[in-house]
């Protein structure tokens, strides 16, 4: 095999590799020679077909699988030979393949840069610290109590706070308004509905009463209702009087828990991790800002081009999809090598811009993201960082856990599908890159309420890498 390179600019190499006639023309022989003892045709003996016949017979295909391989062989070969990086897979365009002559073809290639390493020392970030105010798990508490609240039926005229069981049954003219009817449906007086009137309507009723409720619906309400008269008609079939809230221990163990202190303690915990993940959200955007303001290596075009029209796609159904006074916000990609999840920033919104500014803005947004995801993986690289079976296999687990009552079929999905579990192992690798990072980095905390980290607009550092 000859191997000839013909250009080299930038990341960008290209090469003409001849791979001689006598080489191929000895592969054929040789796969021809290993069917002969494998095929049966008619009149003759297995192992003893001849080879002309097997030419014949089998050579345009067996040729056709010997150039498709000789073609990865000796690409990867002449890649390996000069310890080149590949971005991407080769691209390959044949030059010469006729039978008999020399398998010549011309290879383009895109090559990974290099990248130098950041002073993680260096970087200044600081952490959001929040704690969570028992006054907040009271409230918790008090609504979980509130779900929770217990009635009994009651032999009287409904009064407000009241729950009217009703068979209901909604029409605008002569026409039934979808999903406003129902059987033994709950409701609570003075909970509010959201069409002014209704329950007010039903203060008074009482069980076996049959009432009739005209409403208007507000200028605001959704679909083609806003506006219109409604007329109800309602079957009260029991009035149910609410129970105290009772904050006790017996409120623990409706929830599954054994006291009010357990699940105290189990809402504190939530909330904390709550706003601990959110915390980290953001330490994790202003690290991946401080590293794209310290980068500036150069990257593959290809990988660039992928990652843009990935964003472009995204963002051009989202546009689609999205009424014409509404603002777009980029879509989300995922960073080529890390699987990110990055959320820009100032990304344009599409309007009142020309397609151009808008493809040229979300270029250099994909440049960002491909030049953090590789910066990523190449620090993950060097210090060996990788991602073991079992935390894909607690990932795995805890996607089935999202999807209850198909939890098998999640498992079978992953099962047979090998290349879907690099969608759950690439935020790991990244998480643990960040943290290695976070390590080495020079962070500093500040005390905040949670009324201010909410208050906060959503972090996003103008394509920040991952997510």
């Amino acid at each position: 095999m000859q191997v000839t390179e013909i250009s080299a600019d930038g990341l960008k190499r290209e090469f003409t590799v001849t791979v001689p006639a006598g080489d191929l023309e000895q592969e054929i022989t040789r796969r021809l020679d290993e069917l002969g003892r494998q095929v049966r045709l008619p009149g003759f003996r297995p192992g003893k077909v001849p080879m002309q016949i097997l030419r014949k017979r089998f050579g345009p295909s067996v040729r056709g699988e010997v150039l498709q391989s000789t073609l990865q062989a000796s690409s990867a070969e002449a890649i390996s030979e000069r310890n080149l990086r590949p971005a991407l897979p080769p691209k390959v365009d044949i030059v010469s393949a006729s039978e008999g002559a020399d398998l010549e073809y011309k290879m383009a290639v895109e090559l990974l840069p290099e990248i130098p390493e950041p002073s993680f020392a260096d970087l200044a970030v600081e952490r959001l610290v929040v704690e969570v105010p028992d006054q907040d798990v009271d409230r918790a508490i008090e609504r979980i109590a509130e779900q929770q609240r217990k009635s009994e039926v009651v032999e009287r005229p409904a009064e407000m706070g009241d729950i009217v069981v009703v068979d209901v049954e909604g029409k605008i003219g002569e026409k039934e308004i979808a999903g406003a009817g129902g059987k033994d449906r709950q409701i609570v007086l003075g909970a509010g509905s959201s069409i002014p009137g209704f329950e007010d309507q039903l203060v008074g009723a009482a069980a076996g009463e049959h009432r009739t409720v005209q409403v208007t619906f507000p200028e605001n309400y959704a679909g083609d209702l806003a506006g219109k008269e409604g007329l109800f008609t309602v079957e009260v079939k029991e009035v149910r009087e609410r129970l105290p809230v009772a904050l006790d221990d017996e409120l623990g163990r409706a929830v599954g828990l054994e006291s009010l202190a357990e699940l105290r303690q189990e809402i504190r915990q939530q909330m904390q991790r709550d706003y601990d993940a959110a915390s980290r959200l953001r330490l994790k955007r202003a690290l991946l800002d401080k590293l794209a303001e310290g980068c500036d290596f150069a990257v593959p075009p290809g990988m660039v081009d992928m990652e843009f029209d990935n964003i472009w796609r995204q963002y051009q159904a989202q546009k689609a999809s999205t009424p014409q006074d509404a603002t777009i916000d980029a879509p989300s990609a995922a960073a080529e090598e890390s699987g990110a999840d990055p959320s820009p920033a100032a990304e344009p919104d599409g309007s009142g811009e020309s397609e151009e500014a808008s493809k040229a803005e979300f270029r250099k947004i994909a440049e960002r993201r491909v030049r953090l995801g590789l910066l990523l993986a190449e620090v993950g690289r060097r210090n060996n960082i990788t991602v073991t079976p079992d935390e894909v296999n607690q990932a795995i687990t805890r996607e089935a856990r999202r999807h209850p009552g198909y939890e098998r079929q999640v498992l079978d999905f992953y099962r047979q599908n090998p290349g879907a579990i690099d969608t759950l192992r690439a935020p790991i690798f990244e998480d643990k890159v960040i943290d290695f990072i976070v390590e080495l980095a020079k962070i500093g905390e500040r005390k905040i309420t949670p009324e201010e980290l909410l208050a906060m607009p959503e972090p996003a550092g103008e394509d920040a890498a991952p997510g």
